[in-house]
């Protein structure tokens, strides 16, 4: 049965298992030094020099599985020995070079880096080459191609460059965690921190629920993961793992799209605050947009902020498919509310450490949200959302949503924001592509996520969003 797309995720996920069953016992502290020799034993196939280099990559993997380098803030982390697979990159003279005469190569570069050898074959020196791709442009038969490293190619905030060692290295100060280079790297050398510990220490914790309640949200994108099981038997292994109860972070999507809906008809102007990734970049790359983010809280911290006002003493853990979502709850708008988050990756892992078999369970019940909350998964779905709340709650606004499907969609949303030539007046920011059903934390991603995201909100579409949360206290 096939859990996830690569093996570099099930790489990562034997080793989340391997730390967390470890941890469940207490043995941690004194068998983590094992856990790569279990994982890759003896003299078995490897596609790294030796078995003893890979090794030494899994116990890098073991850290960044118990919360890596505390001295970095961010969430997002670079093994060093792991990168050294790929090839330096930038741009290169193909064969397709016919050494003609004209060389625009030649003329085009305004560094002296194109010379031409004996055959008048163009070739680039490295040393002088500023990467522009003025050269690549001009070639009549593109024969000059810019060799990426995939981990750049992803990164559309700019935020990789190769260092010294030409290991690539993250610029904390335009990184926005959304996670694009991390399921992009082929060899997994760039990688989410884990806090799977916090999570079970969490549960340990709670003493079967008796000295505070744990409270599971769980993000709608669940409904397109897990898909060798059902959605209800995936409800029903949270509980067995410990968890007092489930809820829909969706039905913190209904109290947004509410109070979102009002707010916007009230300033006349907003981006979308949902998506952690998207708002770091609002203030990170267009700081003079600030102002425009909605106060709004996101669906995640505005549920389990309810749950906490309303049900302690509890913990709230956060589950989903975002590493964004780590590094929101470090942020003070989000910190007193959400104890822990963790990806549907690490989820797997926690099932699987504790033998939980989700097939062989019971179907439980997830039915907290309307059609409008569980669409959030999916781009557009936010739009939808606040269109409807408008609609319930009577108030006359002409929505002209911007809906930005991944990263450089928002860009250049913003981009003209910011010239004055937008012609909308709400930007629905999603950094994934797809939206959150593409998050890093994913199993599974591709098109279908979607459909089984549709279904999942059609479930509950008898229910407006003021049905939604008709049910909870005042």
């Amino acid at each position: 049965m096939k859990k996830f797309d690569t093996k570099v995720q099930d790489l990562k996920y034997r080793v989340l298992r391997e730390v967390a069953r470890e941890h469940w016992s207490g043995t941690l502290a004194q068998n983590a030094i094992d856990i790569p020799k279990k994982i890759v034993p003896g003299k078995i196939p490897t596609m790294r020099c030796c078995v003893y280099k890979e090794r030494a990559i899994l116990a890098e993997r073991v850290k960044i599985a118990m919360g890596g380098d505390k001295d970095n803030p961010n969430v997002i982390e670079v093994i060093d020995i792991a990168c050294d697979e790929c090839p330096i990159g930038g741009y290169e003279i193909t064969n397709a070079c016919r050494g003609c005469l004209a060389h625009r190569c030649e003329q085009a570069c305004k560094f002296g880096a194109i010379t031409f050898d004996k055959n008048h074959v163009a070739q680039i020196d490295k040393s002088k080459c500023r990467e522009c791709g003025a050269c690549s442009k001009v070639c009549p038969y593109n024969a000059i191609y810019n060799y990426n490293r995939p981990c750049e190619t992803a990164c559309k905030v700019k935020a990789i460059h190769m260092g010294e060692d030409k290991q690539a290295c993250i610029d904390n100060s335009k990184c926005i965690a959304c996670g694009a280079c991390v399921y992009q790297c082929p060899f997994g050398a760039i990688t989410d921190k884990s806090y799977i510990l916090d999570v079970i220490d969490i549960l340990k914790g709670s003493e079967n629920n008796t000295k505070y309640k744990t409270y599971a949200i769980v993000a709608p994108s669940i409904s397109s993961q897990f898909r060798y099981a059902k959605l209800g038997q995936v409800i029903t292994g949270l509980k067995k793992l410990g968890f007092y109860t489930v809820i829909e972070a969706a039905l913190g999507a209904d109290m947004v799209a509410q109070a979102e809906s009002k707010e916007l008809a009230e300033k006349g102007f907003l981006t979308s605050s949902c998506c952690p990734a998207f708002v770091t970049f609002i203030e990170k790359s267009y700081p003079e947009l600030k102002e425009y983010i909605s106060h709004n809280l996101s669906p995640m911290a505005t549920i389990a902020k309810y749950i906490k006002e309303h049900e302690s003493p509890c913990k709230t853990i956060f589950i989903g498919p975002c590493t964004a979502k780590k590094a929101e709850i470090q942020r003070e708008e989000a910190k007193p509310w959400v104890d822990a988050v963790m990806t549907f990756e690490e989820l797997q892992a926690l099932y699987d450490s504790k033998d939980v078999d989700i097939t062989t369970l019971e179907e439980g019940v997830l039915d907290n949200a309307s059609y409008f909350g569980r669409i959030f998964a999916r781009c557009g779905g936010l739009s939808d959302a606040v269109q409807e709340g408008l609609k319930e709650q009577n108030i006359d606004f002409d929505l002209k949503a911007q809906s930005c499907d991944g990263i450089e969609a928002c860009k250049l949303a913003l981009l003209m924001k910011s010239k004055g030539r937008l012609d909308a007046n709400f930007i629905e920011g999603m950094a994934c592509v797809g939206g959150c059903i593409g998050g890093a934390g994913c199993l599974t991603h591709g098109e279908k996520n979607k459909a089984e995201v549709d279904k999942y909100g059609r479930e509950a579409y008898e229910k407006t969003i003021k049905d939604a949360i008709s049910v909870l206290k005042p």
